[in-house]
């Protein structure tokens, strides 16, 4: 796997949030003309949701340019967290509007207000559809690339991408079920919308909370890090392996056992060749610090 160096991470970041700014800025536009032109309340809402994905796409450019400022006295482990402070900013963003819809939806259903509700037009159908289509396809577009790069932020606005597509599939079904007559399907689809990006929210909110309190990586990559160092010629045991998690990059503490009666200079060649293999080998670790105990 080819490593992804700073400016790499920088680049694609930026590329993907300012296309998603533009595409979001058009999309929020022609969706705010067509709730006013089609007299769709349900529109007007998923227009305001479109325009939130700028300002998200906003706040992940900026977080992704501190995170990759270079260590300094004030920050001598470098500045990978400040990505984490953003996803988190993102994921209460998400709960916020995820709860708003919901609520509205339930406040809709209880006060009987679906039923005064205006019959929207035909041509809101087709823009809903549009938007559905947009959204989904930015989903995964910002999906893949933040798993390349292991973005938290980047993941926390494609989150954002398939929130706003599930918006647009109840608000599809709201005008359709309106448009037959049932007016109260548009309050029942907001509630179920609002369920989703909820557990969307909440599952970004934990992702970066675990990556700022130094939680471990999981049992694939320690094993991954227990093989790559066993491998190495003059390795004879690992002794023991932490690691930490820290924004979207690993820092590893490792010791190894070696032949007991190796001189200094050939003890420090072997920890060396573990060291380069490892962050050779796996993209993401930021550090490898390894310590030698005689076998």
């Amino acid at each position: 796997m080819k490593k992804i160096n700073d400016i790499d991470y920088e680049r694609i970041a930026t590329k993907v949030s300012c296309i998603s700014i533009i595409i979001n800025t058009f999309l929020s536009v022609f969706k705010l003309f067509a709730g006013i032109i089609g007299k769709s309340g349900s529109m007007l809402s998923d227009s305001i949701h479109s325009m939130s994905d700028v300002f998200s796409s906003i706040i992940v450019i900026i977080g992704v340019k501190l995170a990759n400022k270079k260590a300094d006295k004030e920050h001598q482990y470098g500045h990978e967290r400040f990505e984490c402070v953003v996803a988190i900013i993102l994921s209460v963003s998400l709960i916020f509007i995820g709860g708003s819809i919901g609520i509205s939806g339930i406040k809709n259903i209880i006060s009987g207000n679906y039923k005064y509700l205006d019959i929207p037009s035909s041509f809101t159908l087709f823009v809903a559809i549009i938007s559905v289509i947009t959204k989904e396809g930015m989903f995964w577009y910002t999906k893949i690339a933040a798993n390349k790069i292991n973005s938290t932020s980047l993941m926390a606005d494609a989150w954002h991408h398939r929130s706003d597509s599930l918006s647009s599939i109840g608000c599809f079904l709201g005008i359709l079920a309106s448009r037959l007559g049932f007016q109260i399907f548009d309050s029942i689809a907001s509630i179920i919308i609002c369920a989703f990006i909820l557990k969307a929210g909440y599952e970004i909110f934990i992702d970066a909370v675990k990556k700022m309190i130094d939680q471990s990586c999981d049992d694939e990559i320690v094993l991954k890090i227990e093989n790559i160092a066993s491998s190495q010629d003059g390795v004879e045991n690992v002794d023991m392996i932490r690691t930490r998690l820290f924004g979207n990059k690993i820092y590893i503490d490792l010791e190894i056992s070696i032949d007991g009666n190796k001189n200094l200079k050939d003890a420090d060649e072997i920890a060396q060749n573990v060291h380069n293999k490892i962050e050779e080998d796996m993209n993401f670790v930021k550090h490898c610090m390894i310590h030698i105990n005689p076998a």
